[in-house]
């Protein structure tokens, strides 16, 4: 289990592009951030958006969260890594299986070991379950868990750590930082508990959605809740739910979020 304060990251998705990407990428470094997460959804190419966002910064931690690998084998993931010349030294790639059920175990295994051998980029695995937890644990970099309370990512964060000590365990955590963005961040969150899986996870583990949000119930900011994940993990990454899509959106996000958090030095 952390025993520190984990670092905050901001997480965007893939639909914005590779110009979003760059801009916000400065404005999520200039607020004081560890890292930009970028999620892949069909027709985007996440890696890409990390290309631009490593050219419009410094030091900023680059991940995704996270490729199929249903979708693109690790291979083909290692091989765009290396195309688009990313900084591995600040990557973490991020993937998932994609479709469940048999197989994917395996697949998400494989991956591990081919991106592993051909770049020397970081590799988090997209952790729902515990075998996929375990499977992190002893073949990849780290996890990344989603969606959960922070008492349930406090003990899952602690069972990871058992198996490797130095991992690295990332969480995602839907976040409003004002009430605009509240609406996009409730609807997300009760269509996630609508999908078969997550919806057996959130009963398997006695969770509310509303409980895996930031802020928390009852919280009037998002520090309080902030600051329970970051006493259990290694990594919070806020899930920006912005009031809408443009740069300047997520740009505020990011100034707002630091400032509640208290990040910029």
């Amino acid at each position: 289990m952390a025993t520190h304060r984990a670092h905050v990251s901001i997480g965007i998705a893939g639909t914005l592009g590779t110009e979003a990407a760059a801009r916000i990428a400065a404005a999520v470094e200039a607020a004081g951030f560890y890292g930009l997460w970028v999620n892949e959804v069909a027709g985007t190419d996440s890696l890409a958006m990390l290309a631009a966002a490593a050219e419009a910064s410094t030091n900023l931690t680059l991940a995704t969260g996270v490729i199929p690998v249903d979708r693109r084998s690790g291979s083909e993931i290692a091989a765009r890594v290396v195309e688009l010349g990313l900084p591995t030294e600040r990557v973490a790639v991020g993937i998932g299986s994609g479709k469940q059920g048999p197989g994917s175990l395996a697949r998400v295994a494989d991956a591990i070991d081919q991106i592993r051998e051909e770049t020397d980029a970081r590799v988090l695995v997209g952790a729902l379950g515990p075998r996929m937890r375990q499977l992190a644990a002893e073949r990849a970099h780290g996890a990344l868990l989603s969606w959960l309370t922070p008492p349930v990512a406090a003990a899952q964060a602690a069972e990871f750590h058992e198996i490797a000590p130095e991992g690295h365990v990332a969480l995602y955590a839907r976040t409003a930082v004002d009430a605009a963005g509240i609406p996009r961040r409730d609807a997300e969150a009760l269509a996630y508990a609508g999908y078969p899986a997550y919806k057996a996870n959130y009963a398997r583990l006695g969770m509310d959605p509303y409980g895996t949000l930031l802020p928390q119930p009852g919280d009037d900011s998002i520090a309080p809740g902030a600051e329970a994940y970051r006493a259990s993990v290694d990594e919070l990454v806020l899930r920006a739910m912005a009031s809408g899509d443009a740069v300047d959106d997520y740009v505020r996000f990011a100034e707002t979020a630091s400032e509640a958090l208290g990040l910029r030095v």
